[in-house]
């Protein structure tokens, strides 16, 4: 009877906390929304897994030596699973939209400015007795970019605690844009400026394709050089695929190593979905101020389009604006849907595209700022 009482004893059933089952329903709900739902799947199942995992009692999988903690360790603290997927983004990137039309830069630049917003709100809720520091609001904000890799890249360098709040939040709104930026648009613009057609995108050569990874690096990284590692790995991958000569190299950044690195990202990000670190008031604070980032930057992206119209000759559709977060390429095909319900014959797609990339360089920008100033 003694043997089977410390068996008991000695059982993760037994030492099971309210928070560890708390979280591993969790894990069990971002599994449910990745594979019922599919809101994004590549991400949620792995980190929904991982938190499942590092929830569970006495095998220690999340503490030093553990298996999540190792992966943790050997890939987010040293930042190099978000740069490579960065990399692989890259890779898959085409320029041509945003070259075509290099106005459309300024409706991803104006997408950005929920980032901000969220850490003013952030800092803001420290008056309601919570307790977020500079460093925290600028992980917290950074999720208005809607860039998963981003967000995580940030957070691991300036709140590695707030890491699986942070994490859920970006992917589980990048997963929702279909459902929140349709209605922030009609909000604010008119029947008739969603009918608004635009002319056909001129075409991009080679030569302007190979160029701009490489002057858009230099000049960002000289002027902002925290936002070198983003930004290089982004360019990097992209100039591989333009250059047209290292096409083995392309598909292993696109397929073998993206897939590979992002089922350990998801791991490692599961890792800090412990109890201890999500089971906190501040939890509701980062999925709150997530949700308002995202909104605003939607908004103003559309609000930047009407003030452009204001100075130019050649209307913009104001749609186009929402695409300026950086959910590359859901949110430019939201854009496209929205403007098709109100006129059949108005194909946005490439014109949203231009803003969706500028939105991936805004959101690598907005990033080297803020590990600028809070770093």
């Amino acid at each position: 009877m003694e043997q089977l009482n410390t068996l008991w004893l000695s059982t993760g059933l037994y030492q099971l906390s309210v928070g560890q089952f708390v979280m591993i329903l969790v894990g069990l709900v971002l599994l449910f929304l990745a594979i019922r739902k599919n809101f994004e799947p590549l991400l949620l199942i792995p980190i929904g897994f991982g938190g499942i995992l590092a929830n569970i009692p006495v095998a220690g999988l999340a503490e030093p030596g553990g298996l999540l903690y190792l992966i943790y360790e050997a890939g987010l603290t040293t930042g190099v699973f978000p740069l490579l997927i960065f990399m692989g983004v890259g890779a898959m990137t085409d320029f041509g939209p945003l070259l075509a039309n290099p106005r459309t830069l300024l409706l991803g630049a104006a997408a950005q400015f929920g980032i901000f917003a969220a850490l003013l709100g952030a800092l803001a809720l420290n008056y309601l007795g919570l307790d977020f520091s500079l460093a925290d609001a600028a992980s917290i904000g950074i999720i208005g970019g809607a860039d998963g890799p981003t967000s995580i890249y940030v957070t691991s360098r300036l709140s590695p605690e707030l890491l699986g709040a942070v994490a859920v939040a970006a992917y589980s709104y990048m997963a929702l844009v279909p459902l929140i930026q349709p209605p922030v648009i009609r909000l604010l613009t008119t029947e008739k400026q969603r009918q608004i057609k635009m002319e056909q995108l001129r075409p991009v050569g080679r030569l302007e394709k190979i160029l701009f990874p490489i002057l858009l690096l230099v000049l960002v990284a000289l002027l902002l050089p925290d936002a070198a590692p983003l930004l290089g790995m982004f360019c990097f991958g992209n100039l591989m695929k333009e250059s047209g000569v290292v096409n083995r190299l392309v598909d292993t950044t696109t397929n073998a190593l993206i897939n590979t690195v992002t089922i350990l990202l998801g791991l490692a990000v599961g890792a800090k979905l412990g109890a201890e670190q999500f089971l906190v008031p501040e939890t509701l604070g980062i999925l709150v101020l997530g949700l308002a980032a995202f909104v605003i930057g939607t908004g103003t992206g559309v609000l930047m389009a009407h003030v452009m119209n204001r100075f130019s000759k050649i209307p913009i559709n104001p749609i186009i604006g929402a695409a300026g977060v950086s959910a590359v390429p859901m949110a430019a095909r939201v854009a496209n849907r929205v403007g098709l319900e109100a006129n059949p014959q108005n194909h946005l797609l490439m014109h949203a595209m231009g803003p969706n990339v500028a939105g991936v360089i805004g959101s690598a920008v907005a990033a080297g700022v803020l590990l600028n100033l809070a770093g």
